[in-house]
């Protein structure tokens, strides 16, 4: 007689219990992303503090206005390849932790269904004649909700490689357009010399 709300209560310790899990992971993968961004960002700002100081030797050193801008323009075409650089590092970064954070949370929600209809299955075993058709209506109801959640996870995979797909159209355009820039002020530059 005891039965269901008992197992009821088993139940919400180990869901309570699971979603602790969830967030735990979700914590950690957040701190791992954080960690990469901050490595990436400190690199990113050492090495542009590095190339900075040389170029500024440089145009410090320049003899005349022409090879003031000679030196101004050899260095478009490589800091526009090193803001590709670290557009590609933060898209994989974030593509990464955020396919981190679909296969945990994806892990917990089969293990949540699966013990949500366990439970079902057991509180029908134990259930007064006549409720059938309430037994049923639940389990029709958290398979829907299962066929939802399968439909929202395929849609957001979709999205996302929606988004990287443009994330690299973008970054190659860009490439692109920095490197005929680079070219035509390198072309001028020589031009101007001559």
């Amino acid at each position: 007689m005891f039965a269901i709300p008992e197992q009821f209560s088993h139940a919400t310790k180990a869901s309570l219990e699971s979603q602790f899990a969830l967030l735990s992971s979700l914590t950690s993968k957040t701190f791992e992303g954080m960690e990469k961004l901050v490595d990436l960002n400190i690199n990113a700002a050492r090495a542009t503090l590095e190339d900075t100081s040389a170029v500024t030797r440089q145009l410090l050193g320049a003899k005349d206005p022409q090879e003031f801008f000679s030196v101004t323009a050899a260095q478009a075409q490589p800091t526009a390849e090193k803001a590709l650089s670290y557009s590609r590092q933060l898209a994989s970064i974030a593509a990464g932790t955020g396919a981190e954070f679909s296969k945990a949370a994806e892990s917990q929600i089969v293990e949540a269904n699966r013990k949500v209809i366990s439970l079902v299955d057991e509180v029908s075993k134990n259930a007064p004649a006549g409720s059938e058709s309430f037994v049923a209506a639940v389990k029709t109801a958290i398979s829907n909700a299962n066929a939802g959640y399968e439909q929202f996870s395929k849609t957001t995979k979709q999205a996302v490689e929606a988004v990287e797909a443009n994330l690299n159209a973008a970054v190659a355009q860009f490439s692109q357009t920095a490197r005929k820039a680079a070219n035509a002020t390198t072309a001028a530059t020589s031009a101007a010399a001559a």
